[in-house]
């Protein structure tokens, strides 16, 4: 029986086309088993799972073929500590213990994908990371803050992409041709991919394609405009650079031509009419250039070193209007984000084991908006969303170590020192900025085996975020019908988050349990003024203004029931309170209420395998203020809801796979808590995997 990772994703017989293709035994058999319980973001390093204290969760490329998402976030919704918010198709976000965005440090191969106009909110930008080109995903629970430092304080995200590993002194080479229809909105999904090389040598490469039409719910409703078309491609070259040295190049590009903004173009709740009669991403991209040296030694200073060098470009453009007026506003976003990151192991003889390291980015934002009114086709310049030529750079110095202190007790700890450049130029309305935060962040880890099958684990950690450009200038309309003004004169927010937990693993079991406390400080939140707009928005800016306390439990299991069945299940539960500054409280903003998903697996035969599960979560009533002002959330509180889904795989041949999708079952009407779109209706999907 394959050793499926325990959070329930389904994973087809692929072992046996393996079987037949001797690339892909040795590029994905081997690895196939090991996938499940090893992991490189908790530690920068690969260590097994189960042996660290830190909270860890996984998806894996098998999992995102059975179920093709619209976006890469949807493959988090279901698993300890994770939820999904979806403001419009096409974009997405993972909640982890109750933060998001900016809150949370998302990365791709290690390089951050968090730039200086990334909001503390709902945001795109992880929707411009190809979900089929993707090997797994890594979700680290809690604070990271030695390791990773300025936004990794609900946690880290880490998107790693598919690497070639060849022996033998014979070229070999593949393909892989994928296919996938969701009838809920009419979608189809195409990735043709290949990759190829010996020893010493590799590549992989491909392109995918993804055009969706408006989305049906539950109610037989179809939401329009809700339609995307997304178009990305991917190369990755490794060459062996001299005996015990590797090198790496990649590419990724990403770009969705012209998406909607559906909160914006869609009535919500307390809404007669939408907020914009045009609202549309012009489009959006996202390229990504990527350079990698490791190198492995037996000196005494390292064992091992990594140098990454990357390159990120986002593109955020749009076209909106207003209802009731004559004029069109364009605008041009773009971020060029530059990193350089060196990381060392050391094993100390007879002492820790360390992870040091030093990185640099470099981030500037170009922006720029033009209005045009249509009935005398004046075109001018107007203030830009941010203003033009703002730039974020940072250093940090970092140290990480690990003590196996006799056979049961192993202690962790770490600290990280990250200092800021920020710049903003003088616009109409603020005058240049100048703003140079700094601080300390750190960690403690304990694992205490009670037995070789249970592990006691604990965690404290503090984590921070520096207020970016977003936070700091951004002008310009936001969801909720709101109209933000600049706010040069914000500080960083800080997180004090602890956990603790138990972690067991047996033959036939796993199981996973933790309790967790984050206490949020300094927070950047969204405040009025009092003023309106003429277009009857309120404005609204950026302040220091609460103090957070969230607190909850996450917990897994896996069951092996037999050599034909597992059971799995998962459930999550998070509680916040905010305290402003003249003492008065408020619920937690955007907090998702009691969630999981309870299912199984099953082996019909050697070729079919079955897997059936229940997601479901429970009514969020309790709304702070601005939840009940957000169009997007109904004000008497979000009702409680589930689904049936079933997931048919069938290895049809050596080289062929085929799978069926029946979701939502009960055609269930419902919103998950915080998105700006109802969820998908009933839905019948089908896709197929060929290999040659």
């Amino acid at each position: 029986m394959i050793d499926r990772k325990w959070a329930g994703a389904m994973l087809p017989p692929f072992l046996l086309l393996a079987a037949a293709s001797p690339l892909l035994a040795d590029s994905y058999d081997a690895e196939t088993r090991e996938l499940e319980h090893v992991q490189v973001t908790a530690t920068r390093r690969a260590v097994n799972e189960f042996d660290i204290s830190v909270a860890v969760s996984q998806v894996d490329a098998i999992s995102v073929r059975a179920e093709s998402p619209d976006v890469l976030a949807e493959m988090l919704r279901g698993l300890p500590g994770t939820y999904f918010q979806q403001t419009t198709p096409g974009q997405g976000l993972p909640i982890i213990r109750g933060l998001k965005g900016s809150q949370v440090l998302h990365l791709v191969d290690g390089m951050r994908l968090n730039n200086a106009f990334f909001r503390d909110a709902p945001n795109q930008y992880l929707g411009l990371v190809d979900a089929f080109a993707t090997e797994r995903v890594e979700v680290v629970r809690g604070a990271a803050g030695s390791l990773y430092g300025a936004d990794a304080m609900g946690g880290v995200v880490n998107v790693l992409t598919p690497e070639p590993s060849f022996d033998g002194d014979e070229w070999l080479q593949e393909g892989d041709l994928y296919g996938a229809f969701n009838s809920a909105d009419d979608s189809w999904v195409g990735r043709a991919s290949t990759q190829g090389g010996q020893a010493g040598f590799g590549f992989t490469g491909g392109v995918t394609w993804q055009e969706h039409g408006d989305r049906q719910t539950g109610t037989g409703q179809v939401v329009s405009p809700s339609g995307y078309r997304a178009e990305a491609a991917d190369l990755k070259f490794m060459l062996q650079a001299g005996g015990r040295g590797d090198l790496m190049l990649a590419a990724q590009v990403l770009e969705q031509p012209k998406t909607p903004r559906v909160d914006e173009l869609v009535p919500g709740f307390g809404q007669d009419q939408p907020t914009s009669e045009q609202y549309w991403f012009l489009p959006n991209r996202r390229s990504f250039l990527h350079a990698r040296y490791r190198l492995e030694s037996d000196n005494n200073v390292f064992e091992k070193l990594e140098l990454h060098l990357a390159r990120q470009i986002i593109t955020d453009d749009r076209l909106s209007q207003e209802f009731d007026t004559t004029q069109i506003t364009t605008e041009s976003n773009e971020s060029v984000l530059d990193g350089i990151t060196l990381q060392f192991n050391s094993n100390l003889s007879g002492g820790p084991s360390l992870t040091w390291g030093f990185e640099y980015y470099t981030d500037e934002i170009s922006s720029a908006r033009r209005r045009l009114d249509t009935s005398t086709g004046a075109s001018a310049p107007v203030r830009s969303r941010f203003p033009n030529e703002s730039t974020m750079d940072s250093m940090a110095a970092y140290l990480s170590g690990e003590w196996d202190r006799g056979d049961r007790l192993t202690l962790g700890a770490g600290l990280r020192y990250s200092a800021f450049d920020i710049r903003l130029p003088a616009t109409a309305d603020i005058d240049a900025v100048k703003l140079s935060p700094s601080d300390l962040t750190g960690d403690v880890n304990l694992l205490y085996a009670l037995t070789p099958e249970l592990h006691l684990v604990a965690n404290a950690g503090r984590g921070f975020r520096p207020p970016n450009i977003f936070d700091l200038a951004t002008l310009g309309p936001r969801p909720g019908n709101r109209f933000n003004i600049a706010n040069p004169g914000l500080e960083p927010e800080s997180v004090w988050s602890y956990d603790l937990g138990v972690k067991a693993r047996t033959q036939d079991w796993q199981f996973e349990l933790f309790g967790f406390y984050l206490d949020y400080s300094n927070k950047i939140t969204s405040v009025p003024t009092g003023e309106i707009t003429p277009e009857g928005r309120s404005v609204v800016r950026s302040e220091n203004r609460n103090q957070v306390t969230l607190y909850g439990f996450e917990t897994g299991a896996r069951w092996v029931a037999s050599d034909d069945l597992e059971l799995y299940g998962v459930l999550n539960y998070t509680r916040a309170e905010e305290r402003d500054a003249t003492g008065a409280t408020d619920k937690g903003d955007r907090i998702p209420p009691l969630n999981g998903k309870l299912g199984g697996l099953y082996d019909l035969s050697n070729d079919w395998e079955l897997n059936g599960y229940w997601l479901f979560s429970a009514a969020q009533d309790r709304l702070s203020n601005r939840d009940q002002d957000d169009p997007r959330i109904d004000p008497n509180g979000t009702a409680g809801w589930g689904t049936l889904n079933l997931l048919l795989s069938w290895q049809a041949s050596d080289t062929l796979q085929l799978g069926l999708k029946l979701e939502n079952l009960g055609d269930k009407a419902y919103r998950e808590h915080g998105s700006g779109i109802d969820a998908p209706g009933r839905n019948i999907g089908v896709w197929v995997n060929a290999v040659w």
